[in-house]
């Protein structure tokens, strides 16, 4: 087909869940045992989480290969069929090889594209993105684009202003392409003043030791004004590359941080509850596997049908946020 009339569809979405659910009362007597003092009341009503799931004895890849082959079964592809891999991560099994080559690696594929984006929450929408422009250029045909993380790694169980709020993960999406439209548009943003101090894990391997702090630190109130704000934003610019209005998009699927930002970004743009998908509840925050788990779990409930008009979103540290909108 000629090049510009390439489009990218979604195929087949997945998810992976570590086995075993932790509620917040659980979390909450786990943490007493350390002096935290914490309970499901204080964390629900500030966050909307009411459970979170823990990785033990699992990694990263065990996680996203997973969730690849469920999409890939979905898809009624087989591994062989993908030429391209983007794998969004903030929690590699290691500094290299990339996460991608080594699920390229475990679902048996050779000679393909594969490669990591690291944006932490906002890595899958730049993932996806980052998928649709090569897929268009006529190079690839299908891509399998993986959020997969274990955020427990990087938790610091004694400070109550994060351990409670992350979860492990993964989600996984195949697209190919199409003469039919899907990804209508997309629009990647950063901006690295808003850096270290604001959200971060600031810490590095140097002489087979850790140096900085290895714990995610937050300001939180901060994190909320900047996620309300640029999804706001991007929410409307993207509508506007596409030619829609806000109005027109059917499914709403947020990264799901707080319940508090979705709610109040919804309420800005004029979203109805009908509209907007919710896993926080469930999942937690689960960084770049957010969107993607939130997505599988919108399929898989009926939430979205054929046809209808989706808006993807992610923000996280960096600060760095973007928006993918299709059709499904």
């Amino acid at each position: 087909m000629p090049i510009d009339r390439i489009y990218t569809r979604v195929v087949g979405t997945g998810s992976a869940l570590p086995p075993k659910a932790v509620t917040n009362d659980e979390l909450a007597r786990e943490l007493a045992l350390r002096g935290v003092q914490t309970s499901d009341e204080w964390i629900r009503s500030r966050t909307g989480i009411c459970q979170r799931y823990i990785a033990k004895n699992m990694t990263t890849l065990d996680l996203a290969l997973a969730a690849s082959r469920q999409a890939l079964q979905r898809a009624g592809l087989a591994a062989a069929d993908i030429d391209l891999i983007i794998v969004a991560t903030t929690t590699p099994d290691g500094v290299f090889p990339s996460m991608a080559c080594r699920l390229q690696a475990a679902l048996g594929i050779k000679g393909c594209a594969a490669f990591d984006v690291q944006a932490v929450c906002a890595g899958y929408v730049y993932a996806m993105s980052v998928a649709d422009g090569l897929v268009r250029t006529g190079g690839y045909k299908r891509a399998l684009v993986v959020g997969a993380e274990v955020l427990s790694r990087l938790l610091d169980w004694n400070d109550r202003s994060t351990c409670v709020l992350f979860g492990d993960g993964a989600g996984a999406v195949v697209i190919e392409a199409s003469s039919e439209e899907g990804i209508l548009a997309h629009r990647m943003h950063a901006d690295g003043n808003f850096g270290v101090e604001t959200l971060a894990c600031d810490a590095r391997i140097e002489g087979n030791a850790v140096v900085g702090r290895g714990f995610i630190s937050m300001n939180g109130q901060q994190v909320f004004k900047l996620a309300v704000s640029s999804l706001t934003e991007s929410f409307n610019e993207v509508c506007g590359m596409a030619g829609i209005a806000p109005s027109d998009v059917d499914v709403w699927v947020p990264h799901q941080a707080n319940i508090r930002i979705i709610e109040m970004i919804a309420h800005k743009l004029g979203l109805s509850k009908e509209k907007t998908v919710v896993t926080v509840n469930l999942h937690g925050n689960t960084s770049a596997a957010s969107v993607p788990l939130a997505l599988d779990y919108a399929v898989a409930t009926g939430r979205i049908a054929r046809g209808n008009t989706v808006m993807l979103q992610g923000v996280g540290a960096g600060m760095a946020w973007g928006s993918v909108l299709l059709r499904w």
